[in-house]
């Protein structure tokens, strides 16, 4: 099965793992980290700096790419049209 993220198309079977995440301010220049989502919606509070969202996509290879969003409901989209194509 093979599915498509702005124009690369990937193919399941080489997928290690996908998954969306929110991309937060360390505080330390301009340096991001990944965090859940489950941890923003739960234990963020207003001092967490949300920088934009992200879907990333590790492959067998241990190759990384990464797809970036800037809000929330971009993401949501992104994911609702992967969740079609996987279904």
């Amino acid at each position: 099965m093979r599915f498509t993220i702005r124009e690369q198309t990937f193919d399941l079977s080489e997928v290690a793992r996908l998954y969306p995440a929110a991309m937060v301010r360390t505080g330390i220049g301009d340096e991001e980290t990944q965090i859940s989502l489950e941890w923003v919606d739960t234990l963020a509070d207003d001092a967490v700096e949300i920088a934009r969202y992200a879907i990333f996509i590790h492959s067998t290879d241990n190759a990384v790419s990464s797809f970036f969003y800037e809000t929330r409901e971009a993401l949501e989209i992104a994911l609702e049209d992967l969740s079609n194509q996987l279904a």
